[in-house]
């Protein structure tokens, strides 16, 4: 599987381009997943694995590599498909992300494709918001769907969105305004993004896409000074129809947003990122999830600690 891997380190030159690599793979004969190939971290043969006694039923084992043990998930099963075997024929996929490294075991995998963020469109709102997708796009004619794989590691690891009392203490002494723009295409995401902003006092606005945080931070700014309505932007980077780098880069090259502080806000992992921030303009580049990180950079940009 090395030769669907190769060249990873290539493709990081379209970041800030808006631009992304999927890695396509199967969970059954009918469906094919993606996944930011910036997630991942190498694919495997899967090895036998160890079952861990009363772990969550959507874990299937944990196996050792390059000198750590790593807890392996069904996909499938957390998708309600049934679920693998953990045969020598199927494949694991080590991801990174969110601070953690973890493996998602699957059928097949297939190949990495290149393509534009506004190929890719947001899941039908049809389907409700128990779904695991955070975006869809079509592939030689074949529907691909991408997974909130963010969702997946909540709903299994467990994320811990509470702010301590100390900042929420502190934020609630202040009468300065509070108003920030979130734009992050994961519901999930964007709900612990809002937890945060609503323990420590803030207001918000909330876009699901770069696109669409672009159409309405333009039209605040032609309303008045962006500075009189928003303290900050905080944003995803993976994001369908325009990414958080692009949207950077329109944002700090449009006279009248330029001076808006935005704080990239991503799961990615990496010295790579950060470097990628800072080339697009960016102020700040801050991990998902830490709550009091996010809350404690908020409050030092907006309110000026």
């Amino acid at each position: 599987m090395s030769s669907v891997m190769e060249g990873v380190d290539r493709l990081t030159r379209i970041a800030g381009q808006n631009r992304v690599e999927l890695l396509l793979f199967q969970l059954g004969p009918a469906q094919t997943f993606g996944i930011n190939v910036f997630k991942v971290r190498e694919v495997l043969k899967c090895p036998q694995l160890r079952r861990v006694p009363q772990s969550n039923r959507h874990v299937c084992g944990v196996m050792h590599t390059r000198g750590r043990t790593i807890t392996v998930i069904d996909l499938a099963s957390v998708l309600g498909m049934p679920p693998l075997a953990g045969r020598e024929d199927e494949f694991v996929v080590i991801t990174e992300y969110n601070g953690r490294v973890q493996g998602y075991l699957v059928a097949k995998v297939e190949r990495i494709v290149n393509l534009r963020w506004d190929e890719i469109n947001p899941p039908p709102r049809g389907i409700g918001e128990t779904n695991y997708l955070t975006a869809v796009v079509t592939v030689d004619k074949r529907l691909i769907a991408i997974l909130d794989v963010e969702r997946v590691l909540a709903e299994i690891v467990g994320v811990d969105d509470t702010v301590s009392a100390r900042l929420c203490e502190e934020s609630a002494t202040t009468s300065r305004p509070h108003h920030v723009f979130v734009a992050d295409d994961s519901m999930v995401a964007r709900k612990q993004i809002t937890k945060v902003l609503d323990q420590i006092g803030f207001t918000y606005d909330v876009a699901e896409n770069g696109r669409d945080a672009w159409v309405a931070l333009k039209a605040a700014a032609a309303e008045q000074p962006i500075l009189s309505k928003y303290g900050m932007l905080i944003s995803d980077i993976e994001m369908p129809d325009m990414d958080g780098y692009t949207l950077t880069k329109m944002i700090k090259s449009d006279p009248d947003l330029k001076h808006l502080y935005v704080c990239l806000h991503t799961s990615l992992s990496g010295s790579f990122n950060q470097s990628m921030a800072e080339s697009v303009g960016a102020d700040r580049l801050v991990p998902k999830f830490v709550a009091d990180d996010l809350a404690t950079v908020v409050r030092e940009v907006v309110l000026g600690e």
